[in-house]
């Protein structure tokens, strides 16, 4: 499966973002998906993940309250709806989709088998 995340961009802090991610090749509405985010000289961070039915969602502390994680299957794609945003999120995200179906909302990024390429938030203050 392909994904290709997109929505990235420059705002201002305070403000709101919703990242966007699609899979082509094949349905991934039998998998978690996760969104990471990077930034130069760290290494990758979790940020959210969503079940494969949807029923259950992970957040890391930092987001919490701020980023809500959501899926359309009829659309195969999966959302991250950012509000609140702050100069500390500015970052490379990337979506990923578990490596094996029917799982929960894991945080582990080894366990994500398939990576989109990576949008730019950029936050200013």
């Amino acid at each position: 499966v392909q994904l290709q995340a997109s929505g990235g961009g420059l705002v201002q802090a305070g403000g709101s973002l919703r990242l966007s991610c699609a899979a082509s090749g094949r349905t991934f509405s039998h998998n978690a998906v996760g969104w990471f985010r990077q930034v130069p000289g760290k290494e990758r961070e979790f940020v959210a993940a969503i079940s494969w039915s949807g029923g259950s969602t992970n957040y890391a502390d930092s987001v919490k309250g701020r980023f809500t994680i959501s899926r359309d299957g009829a659309k195969n794609t999966v959302y991250l709806q950012m509000n609140s945003l702050k100069p500390e999120d500015t970052a490379v995200y990337y979506c990923a989709a578990d490596a094996v179906p029917y799982r929960g909302a894991t945080y582990r990024p080894r366990e994500y088998a398939y990576w989109g390429q990576g949008t730019q938030v950029t936050v200013s203050s």
